[in-house]
Order: structure tokens, then C-alpha cells, then sequence
């Protein structure tokens, strides 16, 4: 029958479940630490950035951006690079779409994982309750056949486990989920600020 197969399937449902958790977690814990390492980067090149916009404000000279232009290295750099290029080109029409165009080229790139991260975070509590429902499953199949209580007292204690290991796979995930995203946001938040400096210069008709 159905039942008997699914009954039969559960006995060894649980370890796969645990196997299945293992896997996830690696993988979740070096896209982690890829993301902490780029993201930490490009943060920290962003807030020099932002110290030499405050420079720029301070001085109302062109200079500055011409000098933050050069440095290809960050992406503002090269966002106000492609704008100011624009603008010796075709004018100050179409500079804030220039800005929006480079952000959603670099987006997906500064939120690479995070979409992973997020669904492990969301889903890792729910494969470990799998995996506990499975255990548990198989631990009254065998109380049915052994008559041993003790026996199914460990096993339902064994079957709980994957409900704890889904919880420590899934709630790193969604802590560096949510500090990645406030990350990535500082980040974007950078080039608009650029992008809102460069558009004020362009409207009080200052050309390069």
C-alpha cells in the first residue's frame, strides 16, 4: 500500500535530511564569507568616496569630480566617469539615466548569493521539520513492530536534531542576508549621491 511505502521511504528520510542540511550549510557559509569579503571592499573604497564628495560640496568645483572620474577602481568612479563623458558629449540630458542604467548593471552583481542566502534562511527551518516529521515517522513504525518504547523515545530524540539543524543552518543565513542588503544598499546609495552632484552641476549649466 501507499502508506507502507512512504513509511518505508521514511527510514532512512531523516539522515538524508541531515546529509541534505550538512550541504546546504557549507555552501551557505562560503558564499558568506565570499559576500563579506567583496562587499567589505567595495564598502570601503564607497566611503573614501563619499569623504572626497563632501570635499567636492564644500569647494563647488568641478575638480573634484573630475579627480573622483579617474579612479576606475570604485564604482563610483566609474559611474561618474560614463556620466561626465556623456555630458562633454550630448549635454546634461540623460545624465540621471546613465546612473540608473549603471545601477542595475551592478546590482545583480553586489547582490550575487543573497537570493540563496535568503531562501536558505526562509526554507532551512522547514527541511529540518522534514526531517523530524520523517524521524519521527519511522520511530512509531518501529514501535508498532518492536514494542519497545525506549527505542522510540530515542528515536523521536534523534529526529529533533534535524529540527535544531535546520535552525543553525538558517538563521546565519538570514543574518548576513539582512546586513548584505543594508550593505549593498550603502553601496547604491553612494552612486546616487554621485549622481545627485553631478545632475546639480549639469542644471546650473556647468560644462566640463
Amino acid at each position: 500500500m501507499l502508506t507502507q511505502k512512504i513509511f518505508l521511504a521514511a527510514q532512512n528520510g531523516a539522515e538524508f535530511v541531515l546529509w541534505l542540511l550538512l550541504a546546504l550549510s557549507v555552501i551557505s557559509v562560503g558564499a558568506i564569507i565570499e559576500r563579506f569579503l567583496t562587499l567589505r571592499s567595495i564598502r570601503k573604497q564607497s566611503m573614501k568616496t563619499l569623504g572626497r564628495l563632501r570635499e567636492a560640496l564644500q569647494s563647488a568645483s568641478l575638480n573634484e569630480l573630475e579627480e573622483l572620474a579617474k579612479d576606475r577602481e570604485t564604482l563610483e568612479g566609474r559611474a561618474l566617469s560614463y556620466a561626465l563623458r556623456h555630458m562633454k558629449e550630448k549635454g546634461p540630458e540623460g545624465i540621471e539615466e546613465i546612473f540608473n542604467s549603471f545601477i542595475v548593471m551592478e546590482r545583480p552583481g553586489l547582490e550575487r548569493y543573497l537570493n540563496f542566502l535568503g531562501t536558505i534562511g526562509s526554507n532551512g527551518p522547514f527541511i529540518g521539520l522534514l526531517g523530524t516529521v520523517l524521524g519521527i515517522m519511522k520511530a512509531f513504525n518501529d514501535l508498532g513492530v518492536e514494542q519497545n518504547a525506549a527505542a522510540v523515545m530515542s528515536g523521536i530524540a534523534e529526529a529533533l536534531v534535524a529540527t535544531a539543524v535546520g535552525l543553525f543552518v538558517a538563521i546565519p543565513a538570514v543574518v548576513a542576508y539582512n546586513y548584505f542588503q543594508k550593505q549593498v544598499k550603502g553601496i547604491i546609495q553612494g552612486i546616487e549621491a554621485v549622481r545627485e552632484l553631478c545632475i546639480a552641476y549639469s542644471k546650473q549649466g556647468k560644462r566640463l
